[in-house]
């Protein structure tokens, strides 16, 4: 009987150490134990800022923890990037991910601290967005083909906002110039608040920009919607044409939102999140709370993410090479 006990001691503090180790270096328990930080890489105000929010109150309710949101812009998103990169790998750092700031951002730095593939781990797509074409009251055009003509009359005149060299608005103006042989001033910030606070104030006069920041603008007389860069209309502002039907055939842009960890991170834990992800995304009040921004929301296994990023890299390598966005 002795034996026994001492038998099942040594199985159970076995048991024990392997459990511990499996949660890396958050120690033993339940994951998670203390709070978890959410990385943001742009300013607060805008779409990712906004959803990354959500995501944190969701977490924060289902896990029992806090979830701390951290504002790291800049860089056209490496800065958190490479926060996330640095962290420990142990479910307690998390990065709203964008396709600007992991794709993009990978193509055009000839240099990076981290691999996108190799020190990240993926979680779950969140959802995907068009851009909206949108511009200053002030600007004496009321549809594309107008914007177009008014380009063509003052070439390099007009000036759009973007969060950073390479990024989804960046990506959006600069095919929009390549295919319709217009040229306009580029003006990068590090988020969108900034960003729209010039285009609002008449210093700017154009922008391709997410739903959640430009479209209660347009709605209120605020800013001018011209067309979105979605293949159909959306449910946000189904009054508003296509770029492509707009008079830019062919034109189309769409760029995904996702959560991502460090990569080294235990897979139950990995596991854990992707569950909470596929979960609010389902949800009615989610739909609901982000239906007007012309978002589709969406989910992955981790597989899945990792897959897309793995495919679009050498696409977007060739795309932004042929719009003539360089490498730096």
């Amino acid at each position: 009987m002795k034996r026994s006990r001492v038998a099942m001691a040594a199985l159970l503090s076995t048991w024990l150490l392997v459990a511990s180790a499996a949660m890396g270096q958050a120690g033993p328990g339940v994951y998670p134990s203390q709070p978890i930080r959410l990385i943001v890489p742009l300013s607060p105000g805008g779409l990712v800022d906004t959803f990354g929010r959500a995501v944190a109150q969701h977490l924060s309710k289902n896990l029992g923890q806090p979830v701390i949101v951290e504002n790291r812009p800049g860089a056209s998103q490496a800065i958190a990037a490479e926060a996330l990169a640095k962290s420990a790998p142990n479910g307690y750092t998390l990065l709203m991910a964008t396709q600007s700031g992991i794709v993009s951002t990978t193509v055009l730095r000839k240099t990076l601290p981290y691999d996108p593939l190799r020190d990240f781990a993926t979680v779950s797509l969140l959802f995907e967005s068009p851009l909206y074409l949108v511009v200053h009251p002030s600007v004496p055009a009321n549809s594309v083909i107008e914007l177009i003509a008014l380009a063509k009359a003052q070439p390099g005149k007009l000036a759009f906002a973007t969060i950073g060299n390479g990024t989804a608005p960046h990506i959006g103006a600069a095919l929009f110039m390549k295919m319709t042989g217009v040229e306009f001033l580029h003006v990068p910030y590090k988020g969108s608040s900034s960003a729209i606070a010039d285009l609002l104030s008449g210093q700017l006069q154009l922008m391709f920009e997410g739903g959640v920041s430009s479209l209660p603008h347009v709605r209120a007389g605020r800013l001018r919607g011209l067309a979105t860069t979605a293949a159909r209309r959306t449910d946000a502002m189904p009054s508003m044409p296509t770029i492509g039907e707009a008079g830019v055939p062919g034109y189309e842009l769409n760029t995904w939102f996702g959560l991502m960890t460090r990569a080294g991170v235990p897979r139950p834990i990995i596991d854990r999140l992707n569950r909470e992800a596929r979960d609010m995304v389902k949800l009615p009040a989610t739909y609901e709370k982000f239906k007007a921004s012309g978002i589709q929301l969406l989910s992955s296994t981790p597989e899945e993410f990792t897959q897309r990023i793995r495919a679009e890299l050498p696409v977007w390598s060739k795309t932004l090479r042929d719009i003539g966005i360089q490498p730096n």
